[in-house]
């Protein structure tokens, strides 16, 4: 039997972002969702993290990946990723678990697509190619700058500029995942070589975590690319204004305030409560319409609370639920405490853009505008023992 081992290498250090691996897009650290992109993929036997980050480590085996702590020699800045993989791949066999395809994975890809992984793993196994790459295609037309620093044509005729249609594609490789041959990598001691294939993947899929401006990127368009999925939790707790309102208010001449809100973010909490899932409102606001709607909803509500993060803390634990759990719907960046703090934190589409930002799921819904509603039905789709 081909044994299929994805080894992710991730040191602690970092100079360019600190505890890089460990920097959270669409509010889940890097090194995780390389973790999940790998085990989704059907051809991986066993993921493997190695590192040596405690953190890392253990956020790691959290994930469901077997870790390997790799020593300080092949930990600093001029150490190869193949000398890491190498040194996995011997931890491996003195543990008695034999490799024969290895799909090196990079965590700095936070958009790794697993069926990619499946395609890669497929040509090796299938003796097609010795050594595999993701990449996407591009026209782009490369140059390079001369030690006098003009610009000479790489890979085109600057004379001639054929329409793309005219063109034949170049494959600009991704970084995110490789996958060969253990005997051949052994040999070569490098990730290339013997016939190498291509792996053709979207240029969505290509971003890379070099620097914060990579992450900023990264972090921004995370809950617009990821593909729609059920959301697993066992609790579900939303911020008010701005979530289950459009965050707009009248004001009658005594001061009385009115809101308006979605009858279907109503039906939504009763189909929510019917499944047995718990649900609390979070609001900073003390008023009167929050407590009337939460009534109307039957859910309880926290509200005049300054510090989110801590009274979901202490409703979780009251409760029992891990917040790992919890889906935490909010909209502006009083939010944000609350939602690093949960496993799903979730944005209404009309969100603050920091908020978008630190989401693992934009909704498509605004505020006010079915979102509640939207958040639910994912959290439904998800098959619970009755």
């Amino acid at each position: 039997m081909i044994r299929v081992a994805a080894i992710i290498p991730a040191r602690g250090g970092s100079k360019q972002v600190p505890r890089k691996n460990l920097s959270r897009v669409g509010g889940v650290p890097l090194i995780v969702r390389a973790v999940r992109a790998a085990a989704a993929a059907e051809g991986v036997d066993i993921v493997v993290v190695t590192t040596d980050d405690d953190e890392i480590a253990a956020v790691s085996a959290a994930a469901g990946a077997h870790v390997v702590r790799r020593p300080p020699e092949l930990s600093g800045d001029t150490a190869s990723s193949e000398s890491a993989v190498l040194h996995a791949l011997d931890d491996l066999e003195r543990e008695g678990i034999p490799v024969d395809i290895v799909v090196f994975v990079q965590a700095t890809s936070p958009f790794i697509p697993s069926e990619g992984i499946d395609e890669a793993i497929e040509q090796v196994r299938s003796g097609s190619y010795d050594s595999v790459f993701s990449a996407h295609e591009t026209y782009g037309f490369l140059w390079a700058r001369c030690e006098d620093g003009t610009a000479v044509a790489v890979n085109h005729d600057a004379a001639h500029r054929p329409r793309r249609q005219d063109r034949e594609p170049h494959y600009l490789e991704t970084g995110a995942f490789y996958a060969f041959g253990t005997e051949g990598f052994h040999r070569a001691g490098h990730r290339f070589f013997g016939r190498i294939g291509v792996v053709e993947v979207p240029e969505w899929t290509a971003v890379e975590i070099d620097d914060a401006q990579h992450l900023a990127v990264a972090s921004a368009v995370a809950g617009l690319v990821i593909e729609t999925e059920a959301i697993d939790v066992r609790a579900v707790v939303t911020d008010f204004d701005g979530v289950h309102t459009d965050d707009t208010a009248l004001i009658d001449s005594d001061g009385r305030e009115f809101v308006r809100v979605s009858r279907e973010d109503g039906m939504g909490v009763s189909l929510l409560r019917r499944a047995g899932i718990p649900m609390l409102i979070l609001s900073t606001e003390t008023n009167p319409v929050v407590r009337a709607r939460a009534d109307k909803l039957r859910v309880p509500v926290l509200h005049g609370i300054d510090d989110k993060q801590a009274a979901l803390a202490d409703w979780a634990a009251e409760n029992g639920i891990a917040l790992s759990d919890i889906a935490y719907l909010g909209n502006d960046v009083n939010d944000l405490a609350a939602m690093r703090s949960v496993g799903w934190p979730v944005a209404v589409a009309n969100a603050h853009p920091l908020v978008r930002s630190e989401a693992r799921v934009v909704l498509s819904a605004a505020g006010g505008q079915g979102a509640v509603r939207e958040l639910i039905e994912r959290v439904l789709q998800v098959d619970r023992p009755r």
